[in-house]
């Protein structure tokens, strides 16, 4: 895997940290539960000294807006869109719900146009540091 790749295999990784959900739970998995999944794995010493603000755009039935702002070692999280993110990550909710259950490699969701991500990479993967 060459390191481009690399890059975008962590990045999808970071998006959907602390997402798990049994595997009775996945197919019937929305956005949504994996946003609550999120909730419960923040760390905040490594959020120590970030101010960051993600945004999610997820077209579909189940999806929507959201965003994550991440400030000082606190996070405030929310639908709908924020001001001026950092990063926004573009897909299906159904495609984000699978890369998040590891049922579609981000990798490729990436390379194939169906999962997009606009804003600063470093940014984008230190996601994952404070939502492992």
């Amino acid at each position: 895997m060459n390191f481009t790749c690399k890059r975008i295999f962590l990045i999808a990784v970071a998006m959907c940290a602390g997402a798990a959900i049994t595997l009775a739970d996945r197919a019937e998995s929305t956005p949504q539960d994996v946003f609550d999944a999120m909730r419960g794995s923040f760390q905040p010493a490594k959020a120590k000294g970030v101010h960051v603000r993600y945004q999610w755009d997820l077209s579909g039935p189940h999806g929507g807006e959201w965003w994550i702002e991440v400030n000082d070692g606190t996070y405030t999280m929310g639908k709908g869109k924020i001001p001026n993110p950092n990063v926004t990550f573009i897909a299906t909710d159904k495609d984000w719900v699978a890369i998040c259950h590891d049922q579609l490699s981000g990798t490729w969701a990436y390379l194939t146009g169906r999962l997009k991500v606009r804003g600063d990479q470093k940014v984008a993967r230190k996601l994952g540091e404070m939502f492992p």
